[in-house]
């Protein structure tokens, strides 16, 4: 497979085929957030965290698993099977449960209990693994050898990018006079993916990574390939973005359709993003939607010749008792 499947007419179908599953979610502003940032801008707010499962990946999730059933890939009454640290699997099990197929999800032990609830009351099956990621993804190789489910992965699908696509689809049809988009990174699939679909269609918009401070992607883009840190989780507080390195099909997208400037962010400057959105817009964010904002906050200089900025609020799994402030 190459990057030419996750093509203008894949993006399409795949947002017509899931469009009966998932909600168009709104776009929010707000005025005080824009006298914060200053400087004549008005930023948007793509409210994903109001989708189907609680994220963004239920788009990406349905579309593959439709996909995988379009290619007999799923056979004899088997079903799914993925690694998540929380949004992949919920949203697989979710969209599992649409289609009326078994779901198994492998996770990390030490995630919430209400996102291994949500997952259980969603039909799936659990695999619990331990917090280090040569285990995590071990255990899950080692499960789909031993039940012959479709392997619905988290960060190196075109299936997945397509899906996920339907949210730039649905941004510029909101707000047509965008000049820029900043994405949150984890495995590097939403932004991939959004990146291709503007490229394609609205090329004068730019599309930024945003990325937990010791992710490497602003290196690896330098560099031209991969970097990370060996099998590490990333130590940062938005735990969606955790993972040490994009797959390799979402850096290659990425390379070819985002800026090659990329914002890094710490914790604290996380944290004070995520406060500013619920005090402001009264909306409950994970720590993962809320690097967009703190990077507008952080990285005038670089922002300063975009008026409209486009943010993605990815999710909004958050664990109430473990709030950051």
């Amino acid at each position: 497979m190459t990057s030419e499947l996750l093509n203008l007419n894949s993006i399409e179908e795949a947002y017509e085929r899931i469009k009966p599953y998932i909600h168009k979610t709104p776009v929010l502003t707000c005025s005080g957030i824009d006298k914060i940032v200053g400087d004549g801008k008005q930023i948007f707010f793509k409210c994903e965290n109001f989708q189907k499962s609680g994220s963004f990946k239920a788009r990406g999730a349905l579309n593959s698993i439709f996909m995988a059933q379009k290619r007999d890939d799923i056979k004899n009454g088997r079903g799914v099977i993925t690694k998540s640290f929380g949004n992949h699997g919920e949203s697989v099990a979710w969209a599992a449960q649409q289609l009326g197929i078994p779901s198994i999800i492998v996770i990390p032990e030490a995630t919430p209990k209400f996102i291994l609830d949500k997952i259980k009351s969603y039909g799936a099956k659990l695999e619990l693994s331990e917090w280090n990621t040569a285990d995590w993804a071990g255990r899950c190789d080692k499960v789909q050898k031993e039940t012959g489910y479709y392997m619905v992965d988290p960060h190196n699908d075109y299936d997945i990018m397509a899906g996920a696509a339907s949210v730039g689809i649905e941004y510029l049809q909101q707000v047509p006079n965008l000049d820029a988009i900043i994405i949150s990174i984890g495995g590097g699939g939403l932004g991939a993916a959004v990146a291709k679909y503007v490229k394609l269609t609205h090329p004068h918009v730019k599309v930024f990574c945003a990325e937990p401070e010791g992710k490497k992607i602003k290196e690896s883009l330098v560099a031209g390939k991969r970097l990370w840190n060996g099998d590490k989780f990333i130590d940062t507080i938005a735990d969606a973005l955790k993972v040490p390195r994009l797959g390799d099909k979402c850096f290659d997208v990425i390379y070819e359709n985002c800026e090659h400037t990329v914002f890094s962010l710490t914790t604290p400057e996380i944290v004070y993003a995520m406060k500013l959105i619920y005090e402001r817009l009264k909306l409950v964010v994970e720590p993962s939607a809320a690097l967009g904002l703190a990077a507008v906050l952080k990285y005038r200089e670089e922002l300063k010749d975009y008026k409209h900025i486009g943010l993605v609020l990815c999710g909004g799994n958050l664990d109430l008792k473990n709030l950051p402030f």
